[in-house]
C-alpha cells in the first residue's frame, strides 16, 4: 500500500478556482473547497447541480477546464497514468448503487481490493475483511451472496469495501439514496465513525440535509453553476441567503424556479410541431 501522508499539512483534497464541465459546456465555475484528514465534508445541491461532476474531478475521471484540483497536495490533472493510479490507491469510493459483484459473496466483495492491490496472505486478508465487516455490523454475513442481502446491507458491504485498504480520502456518491430511515441513520453514523477511526478525509456527495448536517464538519452548497455557500452546518442553518433557505427549507419559490425556462430553441421546436399553430390560435382567441 502507498505510504500514508495524512500527517502532512496539505488537504487530502483541494479545489482552487476550478471550472468543470464536458466539452464546451461548463457545469460549475469558481469552485474552491478543501477536505482535510479527519474531516467529514458534505457537498450538497439539487439534482443536476454538478455534485457528481465534482466527484469525477476528484478522482481524475475528468480534467478541470480551469483552476487546479489537488489530491494529497498533487495536481491530479498533471499526473501520468501511473501517478494517477498511485493516487487512486490512496482513495476509497462508495458508489451510489454500491457496485458490488453479484457473482461474489460478501466476503469476496470486500476482499477484492486487497487481492488486487496488496500482497497480503490469506490469513491477513481474512482478518482484515472480517474486521471491516464487523465495523459495519455484517461479520456474520460474510458467506452470503449479494442477492441474499437487503439494499441497506449491500450499502454497508460497499462501505466496508471502500475502507478495507484504509484510505486517506473516501468519496461517497449519494450514500443515503434509497435507504429506509433506519438504514440511513446507521450509514450516517458509520461514515462518521469510520472517518474518526481511520483519520481520513471523507467527502459526501449528497442532497440529504438532516443526516449530512448531523455528521459533517463542513458543508459546501453548489447551485446555479457556482459555489452558493460554504460553512459549518450551524452556519448554514442560520443563513438568510435565498438559495440556502430554499434548499434547506424545500420551498418551491426562490432562486431555483419550478418551471424550466423557455428558450429560443424550445420556441423553434414547438413551432414545428403539428397542431402548434392551431393551439396558438385558440390561445389568442381566449
Amino acid at each position: 500500500m502507498p505510504e500514508s501522508s495524512s500527517n502532512t499539512p496539505e488537504p487530502a483534497l483541494s479545489l482552487n478556482g476550478v471550472a468543470l464541465g464536458y466539452g464546451d459546456f461548463t457545469v460549475l465555475s469558481g469552485i474552491s473547497m478543501q477536505a482535510r484528514a479527519g474531516q467529514v465534508v458534505a457537498v450538497m445541491g439539487g439534482s443536476g447541480s454538478g455534485k457528481t461532476t465534482l466527484l469525477r474531478a476528484a478522482t481524475g475521471q475528468i480534467a478541470a477546464q480551469g483552476g487546479t484540483v489537488r489530491v494529497f497536495g498533487q495536481d491530479i490533472g498533471a499526473q501520468s497514468a501511473a501517478g494517477l493510479r498511485a493516487l487512486r490507491q490512496r482513495m476509497g469510493v462508495l458508489f451510489q448503487q454500491g457496485a458490488l459483484f453479484t457473482d461474489l459473496n460478501v466476503f469476496e466483495n470486500v476482499a477484492f481490493p486487497l487481492r488486487e492491490h496488496t500482497r497480503h496472505g490469506e490469513a491477513a486478508i481474512l482478518e482484515r475483511v472480517l474486521a471491516k465487516l464487523d465495523a459495519v455490523g455484517l461479520r456474520a454475513a460474510a458467506h452470503l451472496k449479494v442477492g441474499e442481502i437487503s439494499g441497506g446491507m449491500a450499502r454497508r458491504v460497499a462501505l466496508a469495501r471502500a475502507v478495507v485498504l484504509e484510505p486517506e480520502l473516501i468519496l461517497y456518491d449519494e450514500p443515503f439514496a434509497g435507504l429506509d430511515p433506519i438504514s440511513l441513520g446507521i450509514t450516517a453514523r458509520l461514515i462518521r465513525r469510520l472517518s474518526d477511526q481511520l483519520g481520513c478525509a471523507s467527502v459526501l456527495i449528497t442532497h440529504d440535509v438532516a443526516e449530512s448536517f448531523a455528521i459533517a464538519d463542513q458543508v459546501y452548497l453548489v447551485g446555479q453553476g457556482k459555489l452558493a455557500a460554504a460553512g459549518t452546518p450551524q452556519q448554514l442553518k442560520v443563513s438568510q441567503d435565498p438559495y440556502v433557505r430554499q434548499f434547506l427549507d424545500g420551498t418551491p419559490d426562490g432562486p431555483v424556479a419550478f418551471n424550466y425556462p423557455a428558450t429560443p430553441a424550445f420556441d423553434a421546436w414547438l413551432a414545428q410541431q403539428p397542431g402548434a399553430r392551431a393551439s396558438h390560435s385558440r390561445e389568442d382567441r381566449a
